[in-house]
């Protein structure tokens, strides 16, 4: 049987493998977890790469990463963190980048209850969850806030703090507290506010939470590492990070 010329063109196209997809082990910090679960889904449409999310607090990284947790991508809550991992040999020299600056909101699971700083100026009814200022970057300036506004001495008897921003937001999703300060893209999905009532902290209260990428050194030569850094970059995820909240 002969075989059509066309058709033996296209045999040694056929013959080649495709790209092989691979796997990056991604430690997230927890005020970016809502959207990133959003980004890692349009990078494996892009890529055909796949992201495994690991969510916690940035201080926790840090100390697991130092202490060979494997990790191949850090997406931090701060400048900081990434900046000493590089410093120490952990992370790729010349790969950290600003992804996004967060923004802080004080917030209620129960709609109507919060109504700018008024809420706080009252007398406290209940606890005010936070993140652990001494590990997460959200805690901090959550703390700043108070200061910044004069309440923190009438507030301090009633902070539950979490581990994470991400365990904050559990207080008060399950209504162990009343209030809480969490991130922005916590609570906010397409430009609104997916519940409750919610005040955004004005970013003169704080410090400015600028949050940065890095390429671990667990992650070097691993395309889909930094196929992801790079994914972040672009449009699609900074549409992304704009519609919870962030600024890019």
């Amino acid at each position: 049987m002969r075989i059509p010329r066309r058709l033996l063109l296209l045999l040694p196209l056929a013959a080649v493998p495709p790209a092989r997809a691979g796997q990056v082990r991604v430690a997230v910090a927890a005020n970016l977890v809502q959207a990133m679960q959003e980004i890692t889904r349009g990078f494996a449409q892009a890529s055909g790469h796949q992201a495994q999310l690991v969510p916690g607090s940035t201080g926790k990284f840090y100390a697991q990463i130092r202490n060979g947790a494997p990790f191949e991508v850090l997406l931090a809550a701060d400048q900081e963190t990434p900046a000493r991992l590089e410093g120490q040999g952990l992370a790729v020299t010349g790969t950290r980048f600003t992804y996004a600056t967060g923004r802080l909101a004080l917030w209620s699971a129960r709609p109507g209850l919060v109504d700018g700083d008024a809420v706080l100026r009252r007398p406290p009814a209940g606890p005010l969850a936070i993140a652990d200022p001494r590990v997460a970057p959200y805690g901090a300036a959550a703390r700043q806030v108070l200061q910044r506004l004069g309440l923190l001495a009438a507030w301090q008897p009633h902070l539950v703090q979490g581990e994470s921003i991400g365990q904050a937001f559990q207080f008060v999703a399950s209504g162990n507290a009343p209030l809480g300060f969490v991130a922005l893209a916590q609570v906010m999905a397409g430009g609104r506010l997916t519940s409750g009532s919610a005040w955004t902290v004005p970013a003169r209260l704080h410090q400015p939470l600028r949050q940065d990428a890095v390429l671990l050194a667990g992650g070097r030569g691993n395309p889909a590492a930094e196929a992801l850094l790079q994914y972040l970059r672009g449009d699609a995820a900074r549409a992304v990070l704009r519609a919870h909240g962030y600024q890019v």
